[in-house]
């Protein structure tokens, strides 16, 4: 188990180490008063504390996002630690650190106003619509696994479930912050936390051996490692789902020198539980081959609740039901908070998004397709999520890398890991069923054309800012 306790110690010394340097990238000032004191409404914008926001964030970007896609990924092989380390470290860790500062800069800001400041009007009209279905996909997909679970162990059938699981959702997206999810939501971190540091336990003091990386066990299976291991463990790596839900938070941070406990340490807090789950997936079934037949009969809830209910015995089951039940639906609740706060915002020109009709009306238009689109098929949707999800991460890496170079600092630590995802979405979109379904090696050849040019038009940028920094320097003037 070298390979899986390095990996561990790697995503710990990331956070201690590398999330300054981003942090001293930035430019953080607590003078300055966040908008949850200048804007502070008693609705979205209220002081909360840092630790309390942690727990909102984890559970906004996590949810069953790094057990289920970890799961999946594990069909990779040792290879997915390598992802998620890096991953959680070098891109996602940056992605929501400036998903969320830029948001707290720019007023509590959603994801597409920043884009818009940063990329352009065009970038942020497509954005936009991008974004709100990405909300809705997420949310719908979310919540069917919920409904069905209670309706197979409660006499209340599909459909009720759904009606109920869509009820606490209108509830968590139109009342105040602090009245629901401040306050339950540390109750529900604790249980995805239990969850990973149980099942890590029974790992490191179990007899079974977590595979270690060698050459050999690289990469198990016909599956091309570029791009799909990138796209099937996202949320444990970087996520452009995470990018949408940091404004929730950072309208409700008292200072700016909490943003890297908060954004790149829940980042680093999610990237340790899709590690163990990993792990789990790689070691509990005896290889991919037990993982594949296990996924292929229960999906990855039933392979959850195998796994701790075998390892963890009923404490275990118990866990996996809470789960596998609630962690989704903490996911869905703030998809529609996120996907309301966009739409209010992009209509706020013509309609004062403050008011509380608005605010239900956006709730109820965004709410019922989600609604409509849980009743069908969840592996369908999945699908689309995955690159539509990493597209989203590709436009924020890109918005933080254009903030960088106007403010003439260090943009490669977000303009690196914008160019890798870039290659990731095209490629993925040419490749995939849901895509184009081209050949493997069409596929990565225009990929790879499409990340040439994006690198020249980024170099261009480069040249381009350098050139405006020097006409910014006034010469002395001898008198």
């Amino acid at each position: 188990m070298l390979t899986f306790v390095s990996a561990i110690v790697l995503l710990f010394a990331g956070y201690f180490a590398y999330s300054k340097v981003v942090e001293k990238v930035f430019v953080v000032d607590d003078a300055r008063k966040t908008p949850a004191y200048t804007k502070s409404d008693g609705m979205d914008y209220v002081p909360m504390s840092w630790w309390r926001g942690w727990l909102i964030q984890l559970l906004n970007i996590a949810g069953l996002g790094p057990i289920f896609g970890a799961i999946a990924g594990a069909l990779y092989g040792p290879v997915a630690f390598i992802w998620i380390v890096l991953g959680s470290i070098f891109a996602g860790g940056v992605h929501d650190y400036f998903s969320g500062m830029l948001s707290l800069k720019h007023g509590g800001a959603q994801f597409p106003k920043l884009v818009g400041e940063y990329l352009g009007s065009t970038v942020r009209k497509v954005t936009s619509v991008v974004s709100i279905v990405l909300m809705v996909l997420v949310a719908a997909a979310f919540t069917a696994g919920p409904a069905q679970l209670i309706s197979s162990i409660t006499p209340i059938t599909f459909t009720m479930a759904l009606v109920l699981v869509f009820g606490y959702f209108t509830l968590a997206a139109i009342l105040p912050i602090n009245k629901i999810i401040g306050r339950i939501y540390p109750i529900f971190g604790a249980i995805l936390i239990v969850m990973a540091v149980a099942i890590a336990g029974a790992l490191l003091f179990g007899t079974a051996k977590i595979p270690n990386l060698t050459f050999t066990n690289m990469h198990p299976g016909e599956l091309p490692i570029w791009p799909l291991l990138m796209v099937t463990i996202s949320c444990g790596a970087i996520s452009g789902f995470h990018s949408t839900q940091s404004p929730i938070v950072s309208r409700t941070m008292k200072k700016e020198s909490e943003g890297r406990k908060v954004f790149y340490g829940a980042m680093i807090g999610e990237g340790v539980i899709a590690l163990i789950w990993a792990a789990a997936g790689m070691t509990f079934f005896g290889g991919t081959d037990g993982l594949q037949a296990a996924l292929a009969a229960g999906g990855p809830a039933g392979a959850v609740n195998e796994i701790s209910g075998t390892l963890l015995g009923t404490f275990g089951g118990i866990l996996a039901i809470l789960g596998v039940i609630i962690l989704p639906i903490t996911t869905g609740d703030t998809a529609l908070r996120s996907a309301r706060m966009m739409l209010t915002e992009a209509t706020s020109p013509w309609i004062n998004p403050d008011k509380r009709w608005v605010v239900l009306l956006a709730t109820v238009v965004l709410g019922a397709p989600m609604f409509y689109l849980s009743m069908i098929d969840y592996s369908f949707l999945w699908r689309y999520v995955g690159g539509t999800n990493q597209f989203v991460a590709a436009i924020m890496l890109w918005t933080a890398t254009s903030y960088l170079l106007r403010e003439g600092r260090a943009h490669y630590i977000a303009g690196i890991p914008a160019l890798f995802m870039s290659g990731v979405v095209a490629t993925y979109w040419l490749y995939a069923p849901e895509g184009l379904q081209l050949s493997y090696g069409v596929s990565v050849t225009i990929g790879l054309v499409v990340v040439g040019g994006l690198a020249i038009f980024y170099g261009m940028k480069i040249v381009q800012s350098r050139k405006e920094s020097v006409k910014q320097v006034v010469p002395k003037t001898t008198y």
